[in-house]
C-alpha cells in the first residue's frame, strides 16, 4: 500500500492523478481518503526490487505528489460473512 498526499488539492489535480495512477499495471486499486493522506494506492510487485523501481519511476516523478509512505502487507484476512450491526447507532451497554 502506498499512502499518498497530493497538492494542490483541486478537483482537476485529483482527477488527473486518479486517471494516471489507475492506468499503471502495478496498481490494483485506489482509495480516495479523508484525513492526512489523500489516497491509498494498492499496488502489486514481483519482489522488493520491482516495488522500489515502481516507486522511484512513478511516484517520485509526479510533481503533484508531495509525500508518500509505503507499507508492505504480509497477510490479508477478510471476514466473508458480516453479521448485522446492533441497532442503536453503536451505543454500548
Amino acid at each position: 500500500m502506498v499512502a499518498t498526499q497530493i497538492r494542490p488539492l483541486r478537483r482537476d489535480v485529483v482527477a488527473a492523478f486518479e486517471e494516471s495512477v489507475t492506468q499503471l499495471p502495478e496498481v490494483v486499486s485506489v482509495c480516495t481518503m479523508a484525513g492526512s493522506d489523500d489516497f491509498l494506492v494498492h499496488v502489486t510487485a514481483q519482489d522488493i526490487d520491482h516495488l522500489h523501481a515502481f516507486i522511484l519511476d512513478q511516484f517520485t516523478n509526479c510533481r503533484e505528489i508531495v509525500s508518500f509512505r509505503t507499507s508492505i502487507i504480509y497477510q490479508h484476512l477478510t471476514n466473508p460473512v458480516l453479521d448485522p450491526l446492533p441497532p442503536g447507532g453503536g451505543e454500548h451497554a
